[in-house]
C-alpha cells in the first residue's frame, strides 16, 4: 500500500502548485462528466469541457501531443454533443439511446483510422522520436475520437470503445507519472462500465414499449 502512495506522492515532488491544482480540477470534473453521461445528463458536457480544457493545457506542456490533440477535439464534439443531445422536436428530444447501424459502424472504423494517421502525422511534423509509448498514444487516439462521436449521437457502443481505451490509458499515464490522470482513467473505465449497463437497459426497455 506504501509503494502506491509513495508512487503518487513521488511524481509530483517537482511539479508546481498551479499544475497539480489543475489536475485535481479536470480530474473532478471528468469524473462528473462520465458520471453524468452514465445517466444521460446533458450536464456531461459543460463538466466535460471543464475537464478536457484544462487537461489540454497539461498534456501540452509535458508535450504529449497525441493526447492533447484528443482532448482538444473533446472540448470539440462536446460543444456538437451539447447541441445535439438538446434537440427538441415537438418537446420530445430527437435524439435517443440507440445501437450503430451498419453505416455508422463503417464511419467509426473511417475516424479510428483517420485519426490514427492524423496523429501520426503530428508527432512526425514536431520531428518526435516515437517510441512505444506513443504508438499507444496514437492508437488510443483512434479509439477515443470514435467513442466520443458515438456518443455525442448517444451510441451505445461508445461505452464499449471507453472501456477499452481506458484500459489502455491507466498504465500509460502510470508510467509518464500522472498518477493522479491515471487514478481518473481507472474511474472512468468503472464508470464506462456501469454506463453500458445502464444504457443497454435503456436500449431494452425501448424495445419492449415498441
Amino acid at each position: 500500500m506504501n509503494h502506491i502512495f509513495d508512487f503518487f506522492i513521488d511524481a509530483y515532488q517537482n511539479t508546481p502548485t498551479f499544475q497539480i491544482v489543475l489536475e485535481a480540477v479536470a480530474f473532478i470534473f471528468g469524473v462528473l462528466s462520465v458520471w453524468y453521461a452514465k445517466n444521460e445528463n446533458i450536464l456531461v458536457y459543460p463538466t466535460g469541457i471543464i475537464c478536457t480544457v484544462i487537461t489540454v493545457y497539461l498534456l501540452f506542456i509535458n508535450e504529449y501531443l497525441g493526447d492533447m490533440m484528443m482532448n482538444f477535439y473533446f472540448s470539440i464534439m462536446s460543444v456538437y454533443g451539447w447541441w445535439n443531445w438538446s434537440r427538441k422536436k415537438e418537446d420530445k428530444l430527437v435524439i435517443k439511446i440507440s445501437r450503430t447501424n451498419f453505416k455508422e459502424k463503417l464511419i467509426g472504423v473511417g475516424l479510428f483510422i483517420l485519426t490514427m494517421i492524423i496523429t501520426y502525422l503530428v508527432y512526425v511534423g514536431f520531428d518526435y522520436t516515437l517510441g512505444i509509448p506513443n504508438y499507444i498514444d496514437i492508437f488510443t487516439s483512434g479509439i477515443f475520437f470514435t467513442a466520443m462521436w458515438y456518443m455525442a449521437n448517444k451510441k451505445i457502443e461508445n461505452w464499449t470503445l471507453w472501456i477499452i481505451g481506458d484500459l489502455i490509458t491507466i498504465p500509460l499515464y502510470a508510467y509518464r507519472g500522472l498518477g493522479i490522470l491515471s487514478l481518473q482513467y481507472l474511474i472512468f473505465t468503472i464508470l464506462a462500465i456501469q454506463g453500458y449497463l445502464v444504457w443497454r437497459k435503456s436500449i431494452n426497455q425501448e424495445i419492449e414499449t415498441v
